[in-house]
């Protein structure tokens, strides 16, 4: 096991060296990892999005089945590193004290690492099940990599049995989590003097009615908290993250935009706050809006809507983890992650890799040679069920 904590520390100073925040391409990352795993044998896509400088990854050892196997899933992309006091270089792995620091340590290119410093040993075996692994683009802008990625697989039919997503969990066995859903929406009125505001039609205005009934909808899901809900708190969350209008008191503005986010615990909550928001919206701003100007707008951007995981009765991730791990028991974390995406297309998905989310996106971000090791010992175990 020492090698091959060896050989993780050595490949996360490689992947950390990249700077994949989501802003910028992760190319040159997924390259790399492409060339490791190809030269090893696996049969190894590249999906570019759009704009041809980001890409998934979807690589396999192992029989290509269309059914069934176990995916590996980790996000690529890393946060900014901008005006945050980091002590050592972020993109530059620095070992003190059984700590590796360095951005994306523990979210999530150790368990990216770690996994790549398994795949030789995986390789070398006689493998009755495939072995996926599955490197994501920009899932800290809203998903939109891996909501890619899963259509992608959708649509060649191939649906795997179990994917382990390896966010940093401290190798506890994450069932559940709610889903993250975020919006933009700009506010289009007519400027005018603030001495008549009736001639014009106020932006801000606008938005700030807007935001009022979106705060009587946080309320209002409050009650339709399920029965037993396993979350903290139980029901589906509204929060309102930015809002910005006008220049002047005495000017009527005509753009204002607001920011906000939903955390549905049910798909139905996430269907009833935008059809109230649509209807308000329809039906209360926008008449009085375009009685003044008929080119007033208000115009929604999704930024990502990405559904939770939720909890299963009888899933074979939450076993699969519970014999790889040793862990007697499956827990809920308030953050999101991409393991719903491909819960939507029948795959039986549960969270757990190395780190703790209380050091994700902050200075000085870590990982603990600890964790790296039980995460190696977690997919040393994998190897006695791919070749069964």
């Amino acid at each position: 096991m020492t090698d091959r904590l060896d050989s993780t520390r050595a490949i996360l100073a490689d992947l950390v060296a990249f700077p994949t925040v989501s802003s910028d391409s992760n190319l040159a990352m997924i390259v790399h990892i492409a060339a490791m795993l190809g030269d090893l044998g696996a049969h190894v896509d590249l999906f570019h999005d759009e704009t041809g400088q980001k890409a998934n990854l979807f690589a396999t050892l192992g029989p290509r089945a269309a059914g069934g196997g176990i995916v590996l899933s980790g996000h690529t992309d890393v946060v900014p590193v901008t005006d945050q006091d980091w002590s050592t270089d972020p993109f530059r792995l620095h070992e003190a004290d059984g700590r590796l620091y360095g951005r994306g340590t523990c979210d999530m290119k150790g368990f990216i690492a770690a996994t790549l410093a398994m795949a030789p040993v995986w390789a070398a075996l006689d493998l009755k099940r495939p072995l996926h692994f599955a490197f994501t683009h920009d899932e800290e802008v809203g998903c939109l990599g891996g909501q890619a990625l899963v259509a992608e697989l959708a649509a060649r039919g191939l649906r795997p049995e179990v994917a382990i997503i390896g966010e940093p969990t401290e190798m506890r066995i994450v069932e559940a989590h709610k889903g993250c859903c975020e919006y933009s929406v700009e506010f289009h009125g007519l400027e005018g003097h603030g001495s008549n505001p009736d001639a014009g039609v106020n932006a801000a205005e606008a938005a700030v009615r807007y935001v009022a009934r979106l705060m009587d909808l946080a309320q209002a899901l409050k009650a339709r908290a399920p029965h037993n809900s396993p979350f903290t708190p139980p029901w589906t969350t509204i929060n309102l993250g930015r809002i910005a209008g006008g220049h002047a008191h005495n000017v009527i503005p005509g753009r204002a935009e607001v920011d906000w986010e939903m955390r549905p615990v049910q798909a139905a909550d996430m269907a009833f706050v935008k059809d109230q928001m649509a209807r308000h919206v329809d039906e209360v701003l926008l008449p009085g809006m375009r009685a003044v100007d008929p080119a007033a707008a208000i115009l929604t951007r999704v930024v990502g809507e990405v559904a939770g995981l939720e909890p299963m009765e009888d899933s074979a991730a939450r076993r699969l983890l519970m014999d790889l791990t040793g862990e007697a028991r499956a827990e809920t974390v308030p953050f999101s992650t991409e393991a719903g995406l491909f819960q939507s297309i029948g795959c039986a998905a549960a969270v757990c890799g190395p780190g703790s989310i209380a050091q994700a996106h902050k200075p000085d971000e870590y990982i603990t040679l600890d964790q790296l090791a039980q995460c190696l010992s977690m997919l040393d175990n994998l190897a006695a069920v791919l070749t069964r």
